[in-house]
């Protein structure tokens, strides 16, 4: 542990305050920063992600996004009123034992604010650690559908496979009657994913059957054989990491891609060649990609990173949340909970919203296309969907 103080449908990898006042207010990411508590001591934070391992460039974008929305949220001084913003970077090379071992030692030094979780089963791990210890935890990249109301310690600074999921519906008619196979790697986010299209697509009339694969396969010619002879209507695929190229390449040379109408998510920038001829032909839902809003906080990331990627933005709402919480409720992390239920803020994105009763991120979501070829794809907006639109249902708190 190094320590640095988804007719035929395609698919990849996708809150109010106590007082009545507060819930519906829409607060300015740059509110000046007044802080609270102890005014000599730092605000201590801690950002676990993948530094390295599979989703390291995702963890990347996350941190990238993170400091540009920390110079953002407090206008340049890294600081809430006159405290410091002091950042601890763990590597937790997608592993939740490390990830856990890491919020640990962090917390054991007084740290109050945990953020990152590149990977949902790092989430799932860290959670309950959060709330076992009575500590912020605003959880990153990660998708799973279960951060969303694991306990009152816990946010989320990205989208859920839940949002992915109505943003794929919206492209197709009808569900009712159709054939739906969801194609994911095992593990939690697979599971998330096959879970939302049953709730979402299948409740509404169509039938959910699914094929996985386990997360280290690197040959897909069987599992495009199943899709073939499944003849589904929607094919929804979930998938992250390294071994994606091979996987898009595999279903495409084994004639999936041409028997069916295409929708997926869209990945990653660098990804976005292993689509080849294929890629101009499909419709893509999308967290985000570099202009697909312009708003103030989209000009301040770009300024910083030149060219803003799919995880950009979750590193910057991360940020723009920590500083909330820090502003408002200074040392007391129930106050910075408080602080943070229901709060109206203008992220990357546009409009974003933590919904109180279980901490969802109501967010805009995106329909995309990809024109030119290779190397050279540009992804241009087609349709947004605002954060009410996508937004999951509302589940129990757990903890």
């Amino acid at each position: 542990m190094t320590v640095r103080t988804t007719r035929r449908v395609f698919l990849s990898a996708a809150t109010m305050m106590a007082a009545a006042l507060a819930a519906t207010a829409c607060g300015s990411p740059q509110d000046t920063a007044t802080g609270g508590g102890d005014s000599a001591a730092p605000v201590k934070v801690g950002l676990v992600y993948s530094q390295s391992g599979a989703l390291a460039s995702y963890g990347k974008q996350y941190i990238e996004g993170f400091k540009a929305g920390l110079d953002f949220a407090t206008k340049g001084t890294g600081k809430v009123g006159d405290r410091k913003i002091e950042l601890t970077e763990v590597d937790d090379a997608g592993d939740p034992a490390k990830a856990v071992s890491a919020a640990k030692d962090l917390i054991g030094k007084g740290t109050k604010i945990i953020a990152g979780s590149t990977a949902s089963g790092v989430a799932l791990q860290v959670a309950p650690i959060a709330a076992q210890n009575k500590v912020l935890f605003i959880s990153g990249p990660a998708a799973t559908d279960a951060v969303t109301g694991a306990n009152k310690y816990t946010f989320r600074s990205g989208r859920q496979s839940y949002q992915d999921v109505v943003t794929a519906k919206s492209f197709i008619g009808d569900p009712a009657g159709k054939k739906v196979v969801v194609f994911a790697q095992d593990g939690a986010f697979g599971d998330a994913n096959e879970a939302a299209v049953k709730a979402v697509i299948g409740a509404a009339g169509a039938t959910v059957s699914s094929v996985r694969a386990p997360a280290s396969a690197t040959e897909f010619t069987p599992f495009a054989s199943q899709i073939k002879t499944a003849k589904p209507d929607l094919l929804f695929v979930a998938w992250a990491g390294t071994t994606a190229p091979a996987m898009w390449q595999t279903l495409d040379q084994q004639g999936v891609l041409s028997s069916t109408t295409v929708v997926t998510g869209l990945d990653i920038r660098a990804s976005w060649p292993t689509f080849g001829a294929a890629g101009a032909k499909i419709s893509f839902l999308s967290h985000y990609f570099d202009g697909a809003s312009d708003t103030e906080a989209s000009k301040a990331l770009k300024a910083k990173v030149n060219t803003i990627d799919l995880f950009h933005p979750d590193g910057f709402a991360a940020a723009q949340m920590v500083v909330r919480a820090a502003q408002d409720g200074g040392d007391d992390v129930d106050k910075m909970v408080t602080a943070l239920e229901g709060w109206s803020f203008d992220g990357v994105k546009g409009k974003m919203t933590i919904r109180a009763a279980d901490h969802a991120l109501l967010q805009p979501m995106f329909q995309a296309k990809l024109t030119g070829s290779g190397t050279a794809f540009t992804a241009t907006a087609q349709k947004s969907l605002t954060g009410d639109e996508t937004a999951p249902p509302a589940v129990a708190m757990k903890g």
